[in-house]
Protein backbone atom coordinates (compact mmCIF):
# COMPACT_ATOMS: atom_id res chain seq x y z
CA UNK A 1 0.00 0.00 0.00
CA UNK A 2 1.29 3.66 -1.04
CA UNK A 3 1.42 5.90 1.89
CA UNK A 4 -0.52 8.37 1.72
CA UNK A 5 2.45 11.56 2.01
CA UNK A 6 5.98 11.97 2.12
CA UNK A 7 7.79 14.57 3.81
CA UNK A 8 11.29 15.98 3.58
CA UNK A 9 13.29 18.23 5.06
CA UNK A 10 15.46 20.27 2.65
CA UNK A 11 18.24 22.56 2.99
CA UNK A 12 18.48 25.39 0.55
CA UNK A 13 20.88 28.41 0.55
CA UNK A 14 18.18 31.12 1.97
CA UNK A 15 16.67 28.53 4.23
CA UNK A 16 15.33 25.11 5.41
CA UNK A 17 12.01 23.95 4.07
CA UNK A 18 10.01 21.20 4.39
CA UNK A 19 8.98 19.28 1.31
CA UNK A 20 5.62 17.32 1.19
CA UNK A 21 4.71 14.96 -1.54
CA UNK A 22 1.11 13.43 -1.50
CA UNK A 23 0.19 10.27 -3.32
CA UNK A 24 -2.89 12.44 -4.31
CA UNK A 25 -2.11 15.62 -5.78
CA UNK A 26 -5.89 16.47 -5.83
CA UNK A 27 -5.66 16.72 -2.22
CA UNK A 28 -2.97 19.72 -2.22
CA UNK A 29 -5.07 22.65 -1.52
CA UNK A 30 -6.64 20.65 0.95
CA UNK A 31 -3.42 19.62 3.13
CA UNK A 32 -2.01 23.56 2.69
CA UNK A 33 -5.00 24.46 4.47
CA UNK A 34 -4.89 21.88 6.84
CA UNK A 35 -1.41 23.24 7.43
CA UNK A 36 -2.26 26.52 8.10
CA UNK A 37 -2.80 26.51 11.76
CA UNK A 38 0.98 26.56 12.88
CA UNK A 39 1.99 29.54 13.60
CA UNK A 40 5.49 28.44 13.20
CA UNK A 41 4.96 28.27 9.36
CA UNK A 42 5.72 31.30 7.47
CA UNK A 43 4.32 30.25 4.45
CA UNK A 44 3.27 27.68 2.36
CA UNK A 45 3.29 26.85 -1.37
CA UNK A 46 2.22 24.43 -4.01
CA UNK A 47 5.07 23.63 -6.61
CA UNK A 48 5.73 21.95 -9.32
CA UNK A 49 8.49 19.50 -8.59
CA UNK A 50 11.82 19.02 -10.58
CA UNK A 51 13.83 16.04 -10.59
CA UNK A 52 13.17 11.90 -11.11
CA UNK A 53 10.74 9.76 -9.56
CA UNK A 54 8.89 12.77 -7.83
CA UNK A 55 5.41 13.78 -7.56
CA UNK A 56 4.43 16.25 -9.70
CA UNK A 57 3.97 18.19 -7.42
CA UNK A 58 4.55 19.29 -3.67
CA UNK A 59 3.71 21.36 -0.66
CA UNK A 60 6.85 23.18 0.17
CA UNK A 61 6.42 24.80 3.89
CA UNK A 62 9.32 27.70 5.18
CA UNK A 63 9.10 28.21 8.44
CA UNK A 64 9.56 31.66 10.58
CA UNK A 65 13.13 31.93 11.81
CA UNK A 66 14.76 30.08 14.89
CA UNK A 67 11.83 27.72 14.63
CA UNK A 68 13.50 23.94 15.06
CA UNK A 69 12.87 21.89 11.80
CA UNK A 70 13.07 18.39 13.23
CA UNK A 71 10.46 19.24 15.90
CA UNK A 72 8.20 21.07 13.16
CA UNK A 73 8.83 18.00 10.54
CA UNK A 74 7.27 15.35 13.41
CA UNK A 75 4.81 17.84 14.10
CA UNK A 76 3.49 18.12 10.94
CA UNK A 77 3.71 14.68 10.08
CA UNK A 78 1.64 14.05 13.50
CA UNK A 79 -0.55 16.06 11.85
CA UNK A 80 -1.16 14.87 8.33
CA UNK A 81 -1.27 11.10 10.17
CA UNK A 82 -4.39 12.14 11.60
CA UNK A 83 -5.64 14.05 8.58
CA UNK A 84 -5.36 11.07 6.78
CA UNK A 85 -6.88 8.59 9.59
CA UNK A 86 -9.85 10.86 9.82
CA UNK A 87 -10.36 10.99 6.41
CA UNK A 88 -10.26 7.21 5.89
CA UNK A 89 -12.41 6.45 9.12
CA UNK A 90 -15.41 8.72 7.15
CA UNK A 91 -15.17 6.71 3.38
Amino acid sequence: MQLPFRSEIRNSPNQQTIKIFLSDETLDTKIKNHLQHFKEIELIEIRESMGQNRADENITIFLKDDVDINKMKASIDSSLWWYFEEDMVDE
